[in-house]
């Protein structure tokens, strides 16, 4: 009987759950393999904290938010314990790593070492090359767009300007899809650097035009165009990556200095990778998962499972550590609904 272990690293997200019931699940019902979860990320390997996971443990999971089994953003190659990680791979037959670019990146270096690893992407940023969706980015989404919903009709009662920020580190993904969605008036996002100026004139231009309010959508990483606007440097976090967030705030009082409209700011934050995951999150999780094992099963190691359109696909896990940007013919299908077709640009 095979034995393979299971971790989920880095930022939790809706789908996490369902992705580990179905390894679970699959490996257990169609091949009857053992399945041993390791707490924490990484860290739990490098400490040795480990679970059976049978059927009984993963009944009732599929629509529970987070993660059983815990998460960190441990890196056993810069923090030190990737001996122990070894060893712990050593007794096992395999392992599917359920994580982001940098979990998921640990187990590409470990594959090129030719240790038996499988990935499946998750990240709400969805910015992962190699698939075109990733766990919990749907459900991101639609707490986005819930919330752009909301604020709609508070700034039409006000007729104020109002600052929507949301998630998605150097990606725009959350902030393009919710924007279109929610019917943004403008939004801005790191692959498109803006100009201040010309989002004030817009947003004057649209209350020219006879509309009392407007909603924009700020990727807490968009950024101004070179010298146009200077924004304060970003603190560091464990890895030495910027932690992001705040945007919003630094540029709402400007835009209110410009446009001449009072603008108050949301800045939707975790809220966005926490609760119950919607159904495309745990069909997708499912999916993957089910398609991990299958691949488990067939000896191809070292690879990410992902979807290309609507069919289950798989690449080298190399790829995964590499970034997924919003292509430019997205954002000129949102363009076409800023002030009538016209955009901001």
């Amino acid at each position: 009987m095979q034995r393979i272990g299971i971790l989920t690293g880095g930022g939790d997200c809706p789908g996490l759950n369902a992705a580990i019931r179905a390894v679970v699940r699959t490996a257990a019902g169609r091949h009857g393999w053992r399945v041993v979860g390791f707490e924490d990320g990484w860290r739990g390997v490098i400490e040795g904290r480990e679970r059976e996971l049978d059927r009984a443990a993963v009944q009732g999971i599929l629509h529970s938010g987070g993660t059983i089994l815990g998460s960190s953003g441990a890196n056993p190659y810069t923090e030190g314990g990737i001996e122990e990680v070894r060893a712990a791979l050593e007794r096992l037959d395999g392992l599917v790593v359920i994580g982001g670019d940098g979990t998921l990146g640990v187990a590409a270096r470990l594959a090129e070492e030719g240790y038996p690893v499988l990935g499946i992407p998750k990240t709400i940023d969805n910015d992962l090359a190699g698939t075109d969706r990733c766990i919990g980015f749907a459900t991101a989404v639609q707490v986005a767009t819930d919330a752009i919903d909301r604020l709609h009709t508070t700034a039409e009662s006000h007729d104020r300007l109002m600052l929507v920020e949301v998630m998605g580190r150097s990606s725009g993904w959350i902030a393009i899809h919710a924007g279109l969605a929610g019917g943004a008036d403008a939004i801005l996002i790191p692959e498109r650097p803006f100009v201040l100026e010309e989002v004030a004139e817009h947003l004057r231009r649209r209350h020219r035009r006879g509309h009392s309010f407007s909603i924009v959508v700020v990727a807490e990483g968009a950024v101004p165009a070179e010298g146009t606007f200077e924004l304060p440097p970003y603190p560091l976090d464990e890895r030495g990556f910027p932690r992001y967030g705040g945007i919003a705030h630094v540029i709402a009082p400007e835009l209110e200095r410009r446009s001449g409209y009072e603008t108050r700011v949301t800045v939707l934050g975790h809220v966005q990778r926490g609760g119950t995951p919607v159904a495309e999150d745990r069909i997708l999780a499912t999916r993957l998962g089910e398609h991990a094992v299958t691949l488990a099963a067939a000896g191809r190691w070292g690879r990410m499972v992902g979807v290309r359109g609507d069919a289950l696909t798989d690449v080298p896990l190399a790829e995964a550590t590499r970034t997924r940007s919003v292509p430019e013919e997205l954002y000129r299908v949102a363009e076409v609904f800023f002030d009538h077709g016209r955009g901001w640009r």
